[in-house]
């Protein structure tokens, strides 16, 4: 298995990425290709023992920023890392491309040079939430800003298959996220949704509202881009602040408290644990035509590792072509 990755993508691009995929290398086996500026990835390779490792290089000249336009970097700069590691992808000289890039940047160039599953008319991006007693998945986590009823039945589609094949849990609950339970309540994207969805074979429970996506009411989570990524950038806010707080609350206080605290120790660990986005690593973006996956941009090495176990675990499922199989069943073959 050969996974290419975009080793100038991220904030702390190219460290925490070559770092990352060393550690991805030992532990899983796997051919990694980093691509990107040469000689800073192999100063970088330097530090680290990587004898016997396959990993190689290769170059590329360019790197598209964070804040540059998705589809004008895209025109631009086809010698970015971004780019030439979607190609390699795109002619088969590796499995899957790994990027904590321009998300958008990544969304816009695998369309272009990767092109989308038959019948599918949007791909989605998914993102996994802590719950009581697993994860859920919720798509689309920032793909599409704006939505049209058979884009989120597609979502739907989608979403079950990934989390059947990859977190193999049995048949995945299938929620649409509305601000109210009731098929009545929401705005007519999600009315007009709730009844496509219906007519698939996922195992739909309905509306749920915000409150529940952390509830373990559903496994997989559908809304529209704009929504998706509100909630998980609140979500990953709210982990990262409130033991922020927990931890100003402690300090300074009576020796019972700070007692209390270190035999707590283990479940806080806990709960950090699953708050903890470098937990999943990366996020898969579905209904394309290969296996492309959106790190975040401040990844640290533990996410970066992570990245590459999603990629794994989703190339080892064939979640793709599952995925073109059951669109296929509920397609009219519409792309807009």
């Amino acid at each position: 298995m050969k996974i290419a990755l975009d080793a100038m993508g991220g904030d702390n691009a190219p460290e925490i990425e070559v770092e990352g995929a060393v550690l991805a290398a030992k532990e899983f086996g796997i051919e990694v290709i980093l691509v990107g500026d040469k000689k800073r990835i192999e100063a970088e390779l330097e530090k680290y023992k990587t004898k016997g490792l396959a990993i190689s290089i290769v170059h590329a000249s360019e790197v598209i920023g964070m804040h540059e336009s998705p589809t004008d970097a895209y025109k631009q700069k086809k010698d970015s890392s971004l780019v030439v590691g979607i190609k390699l992808v795109k002619d088969k000289k590796a499995d899957a491309l790994i990027s904590a890039g321009n998300t958008g940047a990544v969304m816009a160039t695998a369309l272009f040079e990767l092109g989308r599953l038959k019948g599918v008319a949007r791909p989605a991006l998914g993102a996994f939430f802590p719950s009581k007693h697993g994860r859920a998945l919720i798509l689309d986590a920032g793909a599409n800003a704006d939505c049209k009823p058979k884009h989120l039945q597609q979502f739907a589609i989608m979403g079950a298959v990934y989390y059947n094949d990859v977190i193999k849990a049995g048949t995945p609950r299938v929620g649409l996220l509305s601000i109210g339970e009731e098929e009545t309540k929401g705005n007519e994207l999600t009315i007009e949704a709730s009844k496509l969805i219906k007519a698939t074979n996922v195992n739909f429970i309905g509306n749920i509202e915000g409150r529940d996506i952390l509830s373990d009411k559903a496994d997989v989570i559908v809304c529209d881009g704009f929504v998706g990524n509100v909630v998980l950038k609140f979500a990953e806010s709210l982990a990262k602040n409130f033991f922020a707080i927990l931890k100003a609350e402690l300090s300074g206080k009576s020796i019972f408290i700070s007692v209390a605290a270190w035999i707590l120790k283990p479940v806080f660990k806990g709960i950090i644990k699953k708050t903890d986005y470098a937990e999943y690593g990366s996020a898969p973006l579905l209904g394309i035509n290969g296996y492309i996956f959106v790190g975040h941009g401040s990844s640290n090495v533990k996410a970066m590792k992570n990245a590459f176990k999603t990629a794994v675990e989703s190339i080892q499922s064939k979640v793709q072509d599952h995925i073109a199989e059951e669109i296929k069943k509920f397609s009219n073959n519409e792309t807009e």
